[in-house]
């Protein structure tokens, strides 16, 4: 059975699948009297297709067996869904340009200070975390129209990923 594993995170490897969110390389303002810093534009949020709106949610990630079985990519046709942790732990990103294409799969090691947002129909594997109850904030689209799909691989296209 093939592994993948994954590479570090980086805005530029990532870029064909979306974009990645984190405060290092952004130009923070300071506000609140000075007790704060903001950066801004860190993520596009796509949702609008289909009469969508804006969903802020949490999600509460327990970790797979390693190595990890791969068997299942979805994407979100109507929208984008950004992933941020809110615990310092690291976590796995894995993506495709094609699911049907094994070479087009990539992993990525995240920090916990490194966040996701996955492009509208980008394929992507749900939520890889590597400690129990890992807390991400989730930013999606929720509305109308069928926003997901999920692709079974078949058994000789499965694989695993190690850390």
């Amino acid at each position: 059975m093939r592994n993948l594993t994954p590479q570090p995170l980086t805005r530029e490897a990532f870029a064909p699948f979306g974009g990645v969110i984190e405060q290092e390389g952004s130009a923070p303002i300071t506000i609140n009297q000075g007790f704060a810093q903001r950066f801004n534009d860190l993520a596009h949020v796509d949702v609008s297709r289909e009469g969508g709106e804006t969903n802020v949610s949490l999600f509460v990630g327990q970790p797979r067996a390693l190595p990890i079985a791969i068997s299942l990519m979805e994407r979100h046709p109507l929208g984008s869904q950004l992933f941020f942790p809110l615990q310092e732990l690291p976590w796995l990103v894995l993506v495709a340009g094609d699911v049907h294409d094994p070479a087009s799969f990539r992993a990525f090691a995240a920090s916990g200070r490194q966040g996701v947002n996955y492009a509208r129909n980008v394929w992507h594997h749900p939520l890889l975390v590597l400690d129990s109850d890992s807390r991400f904030l989730i930013v999606d689209r929720k509305g109308p129209g069928n926003n997901l799909e999920e692709v079974w691989l078949a058994d000789g296209a499965a694989f695993t990923l190690t850390p």
